[in-house]
């Protein structure tokens, strides 16, 4: 079953790259953004784990950072890499296994399609692939479960269970706070983020 989810999530951003890159990368993200950078340390290097139009990448590459970016759909990967300049790589979450690499790993808006077995399982190859004291952004739709809807599989959550999240994974929690969204007809919708750091090696 989740292979057939998974699929079809990848396949919606296939279809659609080129729309959701028009309605996404003009988006002003810059407090999350900045909230993310003051942890990591000045010219770091960042993972863009789930990169999408590549609007966060070029905005960290703007600011003088190493930046590395993924993404699973094909069709993203092209639109991205001709946006930053950069190449992208196609990449699942499952199959990151860097140790020890990166001074922060973004993840906006990204891993909310994994289940939360995965989300398990992706949050102990996210904290391998950290430098001691490296910090993962993370943001998910504000709620409880999971759901399909519009062709895309989600996982939602809230502070309690973000925060379980990183904390049975080893990773201490720096800050959780909830956003509205910022794109054009979703004022009703929110977002809970969080950064968390990696304090000890695996």
């Amino acid at each position: 079953m989740r292979k057939d989810e998974i699929k079809q999530t990848i396949e919606y951003y296939n279809k659609n790259a080129e729309s959701f890159v028009k309605t996404t990368k003009d988006v002003d993200f810059s407090e999350a953004g900045n909230i993310f950078l003051s942890y990591v340390r000045d010219g770091g290097s960042i993972l863009d784990f789930g990169c999408g139009s590549g609007r966060d990448s070029r905005y960290f590459l703007e600011k003088g950072y190493d930046v590395s970016a993924c993404d699973a759909s094909e069709a993203m990967c092209r639109l991205a890499s001709e946006y930053t300049g950069i190449m992208v790589k196609k990449m699942y979450f499952e199959e990151l296994n860097d140790e020890s690499k990166y001074d922060g790993i973004w993840a906006c808006a990204s891993l909310l399609h994994l289940s939360e077995e995965e989300l398990n399982d992706v949050i102990v190859k996210i904290k391998r692939a950290l430098k001691l004291d490296g910090v993962l952004y993370a943001s998910f739709k504000y709620g409880i479960g999971s759901r399909e809807k519009n062709g895309r599989y989600f996982t939602d959550m809230n502070e309690e269970s973000v925060k379980k999240w990183l904390s049975d994974a080893g990773m201490s929690v720096c800050k959780i706070w909830i956003s509205g969204d910022v794109r054009e007809g979703r004022d009703g919708e929110k977002w809970v983020n969080v950064v968390g750091e990696n304090r000890e090696q695996m």
